[in-house]
């Protein structure tokens, strides 16, 4: 499952990042989003969601939702 069909409020643990841009994946890493790592959706907009992941919330799009893996 994707973060896009993720519910709301649980906590899920990445299982991986499914994408071929290494600077994506490095940027990626930089947030703390790597596999193993636990991610929570606080919520889901009209472009994407709303995640948290360690001790920072951030904005991504739903094409990068769809490329984490959980």
């Amino acid at each position: 499952m994707t973060l896009k069909n993720a519910l709301e409020g649980k906590e899920y643990i990445i299982r991986q990042i499914e994408t071929e841009d290494a600077e994506l994946d490095a940027f990626l890493f930089s947030l703390g989003c790597y596999g193993g790592e636990a991610i929570t959706v606080v919520a889901h907009r009209k472009g994407g969601c709303t995640v948290s992941i360690k001790d920072g919330r951030y904005n991504i799009d739903s094409q990068l939702a769809e490329a984490i893996v959980v």
